[in-house]
């Protein structure tokens, strides 16, 4: 396949792989950037249409397990909250005296290390995540560099 493809198709779909870092610089720029250089490049290479896809359907995938991890980790997160809020470091209690406001949760059957379990799993699975988000992109810019064609894992097909 290295033969059949020329240098200008293979740098410029390096260079979409390589651009999902800007997103360190853009907000958004994983997604951006790609976007608007396999949009203006998609009819004409064909090697260019299919590694386009490929970032872009990796960085929503991405996107979407991170916000899953995100959604699952929220519901620990404000256990822990009445645990912190009353009696811990924002100590509620000394406020419920003031203008005879009460705050008060009923968290006794909280554990708070039981809490803990599943926030740090989830967070362990986003800086694994994020591992996995740069050490991809750099073998797929290396690897389509070279003009082989390369598959992202844990990839959802949005865009066929």
């Amino acid at each position: 396949m290295t033969e059949s493809l020329t240098k200008h198709e293979r740098n410029l779909s390096a260079i979409i792989h390589a651009s999902t870092f800007s997103r360190f610089m853009i907000p958004f720029g994983n997604f951006f950037i790609p976007l608007v250089l396999w949009l203006a490049n998609r009819k004409d290479y064909e090697f260019v249409d299919y590694n386009g896809k490929q970032v872009l359907n990796f960085q929503i995938s991405l996107l979407l397990y991170s916000i899953v991890l995100g959604m699952i980790s929220v519901p620990f997160f404000l256990g822990i909250l009445p645990n912190v809020l009353e009696g811990g470091i924002l100590n509620l209690r000394d406020f419920n005296e003031f203008n005879n406001i009460r705050f008060h949760w009923d968290s006794d059957w909280l554990s708070l290390g039981r809490l803990l379990w599943p926030i740090g799993i989830t967070g362990l699975l986003q800086l694994s995540l994020f591992i996995i988000n740069i050490v991809y992109s750099i073998l797929g810019t290396i690897r389509t560099n070279e003009g082989e064609a390369f598959r992202y894992p844990i990839t959802i097909k949005f865009i066929k």
